[in-house]
């Protein structure tokens, strides 16, 4: 069954314990959204608090997947630059599907709707997004039209002897 995909639901707690507990299960299973395993979900609450503030400020959207049992399955933060010279881009933060729906194609209907929703947002030319080198993002997003504008070698640290490449996409709208 199809996510339904809702640019800013209401805040409510039910919908940020639900994107608590998905941010926690992607973590927990490898996903590259900030953290790395085991992580409990009173570590990650700090990151969704600072997300939280954005939203609530303006400097940020939220776009949610929910599935059949109005549950967040998916997630992504788009966030609005301040810098006078580039606020002609947004980028595309802690994207994430649930484990449990993953290989279903809801990574690739989440990035749709999050290039739906940005081309809605006035003045807006491209979507940025980093992703974790040695995970294989960077072809994923690719397939889904990003294309590769920047590497940082050895920029991310998982582990003190694991060092993982930082990664810039881009997909330019106009």
């Amino acid at each position: 069954m199809p996510l339904t995909f809702q640019l800013d639901p209401p805040p409510t707690p039910t919908l940020h314990d639900g994107i608590l507990t998905l941010w926690t299960d992607v973590s927990n299973t490898g996903g590259a959204v900030g953290f790395v395993p085991p992580v409990t979900s009173e570590e990650i609450r700090p990151e969704l608090v600072k997300h939280l503030v954005a939203l609530a400020e303006g400097r940020q959207r939220l776009l949610v997947g929910f599935d059949e049992e109005t549950r967040p399955a998916a997630v992504a933060f788009l966030s609005f630059n301040t810098h006078r010279l580039m606020t002609h881009w947004v980028w595309l933060y802690t994207v994430m599907v649930h484990p449990t729906h993953q290989g279903r194609g809801y990574g690739r209907a989440l990035l749709r709707a999050a290039e739906t929703a940005a081309r809605g947002f006035e003045g807006i030319e491209a979507i940025r997004l980093g992703c974790r080198g040695g995970e294989g993002l960077e072809h994923f997003y690719a397939t889904c039209g990003y294309k590769e504008v920047g590497r940082v070698p050895g920029a991310v640290r998982v582990a003190p002897d694991d060092h993982r490449d930082d990664i810039t996409m881009l997909l330019p709208l106009t």
